[in-house]
């Protein structure tokens, strides 16, 4: 881990901890709000800490976690999970969210191919072609 100043910008830490691909989709998160530091609204080159908490919106899904270290590398997932701790409670209520979600349909399921010999037959006979 990269600790020279044990201080970093938040978007920088957000991408290097693996919440988000770029660098720039996590600056966006943070300007959209989607991200918080203290339970604050910060702007994208905030200086973040450890010890500090951080909570993270992606979608339905919210991250509580508290920064143990700071990074400006983005390295393997491994050393990646070692910059945060997260919350009992949040990752209670995320697996909650995720197991709701997966009792839920598939959003595609009703839908099919292309129609068959017989579904062309009934469209045509319905609309009188």
């Amino acid at each position: 881990m990269d600790q020279p100043a044990a201080r970093l910008r938040i978007d920088k830490w957000l991408w290097a901890a693996r919440f988000f691909k770029t660098r720039s989709l996590a600056a966006q998160a943070v300007e959209g709000g989607r991200v918080r530091l203290n339970g604050e609204r910060v702007k994208p080159a905030k200086d973040l800490r450890p010890g500090d908490e951080v909570s993270i919106r992606i979608d339905e899904l919210e991250w509580v976690i508290e920064v143990r270290a700071v990074s400006a590398r983005r390295g393997p997932a491994a050393a990646a999970r070692e910059l945060y701790a997260e919350r009992p409670q949040s990752r209670a209520r995320r697996q909650l969210m995720i197991d709701a979600r997966k009792s839920l349909p598939e959003p595609a399921f009703g839908l099919r191919g292309r129609p068959t010999k017989r579904d062309r037959r009934m469209l045509r006979r319905f609309t009188g072609d």
